[in-house]
């Protein structure tokens, strides 16, 4: 008898569910996790450019992870990046490489990044980045909304720096004449080894007070010494890539008033492992000729999967997470807003969202 008592009352107790545990806060830009992954991604973007500029982190427009299991996430960023004075064949680090600054045309880029964090290991699944230079004279409306890099515009530069230089077409004249007569004259000067241009970087041509044509391009040792070239140059062929030897020239033409050249170029010594892709050689960052016609600014054209992605961690984007930099934008705008209505005193303002992130240099 009790213990069929027992279990009446033991039937008539409430029962409680187990509570849902609640899942984790979405991540922010600037959380520690984030900005880990965001650097391996610009790692990854400046190791498979094999053309023009580093680049660096400028802010972590928004991030978006979905779990796939145990200690395993897929991770999509949209980063914004800033070109840095660093050529992609310099051996400097990033941290030391300086940011272009807005005066000088700061070039901006976007980039899409697919990670995954694998029992706490992140690697690059895929990845896509355009490169543009909005001052280009030959684009097409199509070049123009194809491609996501771009550079200050030429009234905004004009209009904080009137006497400031404007970037050059990397095939103009004036350009191509400077780089041909500052690469004759280090080589005719010098007692070392007979240099080959590789591509020109940037030029910028400035009409007052002085007409002035600063260049800046990369260049590679020949297995001739500058003296054995003015015997026969034909024959002097770049080192082959087990005693490769880069290096990064910046001259400066004067024709107005008077004429002046000064040359400066600096070779980086053998680097294991770094190679340069000719034109004419496919490479997983795009190709890109050591002159481009119309533009001011190498065109990053990365596009690049993993073919080891397994089909549950693909490497296709989103389309929800390539339209997110826009949603983001018009969030970000839309507390702004709010915060300009007048509140009564104690009122609590909106927290900010958690993306996109905080500004490391400087806005475009």
């Amino acid at each position: 008898m009790k213990a069929l008592v027992a279990l009446i009352l033991l039937v008539q107790l409430p029962v409680h569910k187990a509570i849902p545990a609640a899942p984790p806060a979405p991540l922010g830009c600037d959380d520690p996790e984030s900005e880990a992954a965001a650097e391996v991604a610009v790692s990854y973007i400046n190791a498979h450019s094999h053309h023009g500029y580093k680049f660096v982190l400028n802010r972590i427009e928004n991030i978006r992870v979905l779990p796939q299991g145990l200690n395993n996430d897929i991770i999509f960023l949209e980063l914004d990046l800033l070109e840095t004075a660093c050529h992609i064949l310099s051996p400097t680090p990033l941290p030391n490489c300086t940011v272009r600054s807005f005066t000088e045309h700061a070039v901006e880029g976007d980039c899409d990044v697919k990670l995954q964090k694998l029992d706490g290991k992140l690697s690059v699944l895929a990845s896509k980045c355009h490169s543009h230079a909005d001052l280009c004279a030959a684009c097409s409306v199509r070049d123009v909304l194809s491609t996501t890099f771009k550079t200050d515009s030429r009234e905004d530069v004009l209009q904080l720096c009137p006497d400031c230089p404007l970037l050059a077409s990397l095939n103009n004249t004036e350009v191509l004449t400077t780089v041909t007569a500052a690469l004759s004259d280090h080589n005719s000067k010098t007692t070392d080894a007979y240099l080959r241009l590789l591509e020109i970087g940037r030029a910028k041509i400035q009409y007052h007070p002085a007409h002035t044509v600063s260049v800046e391009f990369a260049v590679a040792a020949t297995n001739c010494s500058a003296k054995e070239a003015k015997d026969n140059v034909e024959a002097c062929q770049l080192l082959p890539d087990d005693q490769s030897n880069f290096g990064f020239c910046t001259a400066t033409m004067v024709t107005r008033p008077s004429q002046d050249l000064r040359v400066d170029c600096q070779l980086y010594g053998h680097q294991p492992g770094v190679t340069y892709s000719q034109a004419g050689q496919d490479t997983s960052a795009g190709l890109v000729p050591s002159v481009v016609q119309g533009f001011t600014n190498h065109n990053l054209r990365l596009s690049h999967n993993n073919p080891f992605a397994s089909e549950s961690s693909s490497s296709e984007f989103p389309s929800s997470v390539l339209s997110a930099k826009s949603v983001a934008k018009r969030a970000a705008a839309k507390v702004a807003q709010h915060d300009k209505v007048p509140r009564p005193v104690g009122f609590a303002p909106l927290l900010p969202p958690p993306c996109p992130g905080k500004i490391r240099h400087f806005k475009i």
